[in-house]
């Protein structure tokens, strides 16, 4: 079963993915992140790379992500690439990612490619206000990428805004559930998790039925 959540930068969505993985068992779920897989820009100078938009799909390797869930749904490990967000490359190490029962893959864009959609059995769109999403961007950005605010603020106003309302919050019809933000955001999780125990649960009972 794959598992497809995606929403705006800032929306929550890593952390709720996260912790879906922890509720239903890290021996049950794998999550694949949409981040892992930017194109590798060692080849330009630093300063072409903080040019790039990178909330655009050309800026990330779907071939790879599509390639990567299709062998992880016929029981085949990955390697999954691991990005360095300060220096905009792809590090020399990557992560070896084994095949388990439920996957997860999110980001901002899954939703608006046509290949990775088809592939979805679920899809989960995580909705929430503009500028919670700005604040948390903020936050991410200086505390955990080492950038300005500055930096940030020019970003959010040239690529983030533009790019969201044309690949991700159009694409929120394409959902199965909708995650809301405030207090109706840990019900629906839990929901979710539910549905993921039972799906794997019943599976399970399936696969000792055929023995």
């Amino acid at each position: 079963m794959i598992i497809g959540i995606c929403g705006g930068t800032g929306s929550g969505k890593t952390t709720i993915a996260r912790k879906i993985v922890e509720t239903v068992g890290k021996d049950k779920v794998v999550l694949v992140e949409q981040d892992s897989y930017y194109i590798d820009l060692a080849e330009i100078s630093l300063d072409e790379r903080r040019k790039v938009n990178f909330d655009h799909p050309s800026s990330i390797d779907i071939d790879l992500i599509v390639q990567h869930l299709q062998r992880l749904r016929n029981g085949e490990s990955i390697e999954m690439p691991v990005y360095d967000f300060s220096s905009h490359t792809r590090e020399k190490t990557s992560k070896i990612i084994e095949p388990l029962p439920i996957i997860i893959v999110e980001g901002i864009l899954i939703f608006s490619q046509t290949q990775i959609l088809d592939i979805l059995d679920l899809k989960v769109f995580v909705d929430t206000p503009a500028d919670i999403r700005l604040l948390r961007r903020i936050r991410r950005d200086i505390e955990e990428r080492g950038r300005t605010l500055d930096q940030t603020l020019n970003q959010y106003e040239t690529t983030i805004r533009p790019m969201h309302n044309k690949f991700v919050e159009p694409f929120k019809l394409k959902a199965d559930i909708i995650i809301p933000e405030g207090e109706k955001r840990q019900a629906t999780m839990d929901d979710l998790s539910r549905l993921i125990i039972e799906k794997t649960a019943n599976e399970a009972i399936g696969a000792r039925q055929q023995i």
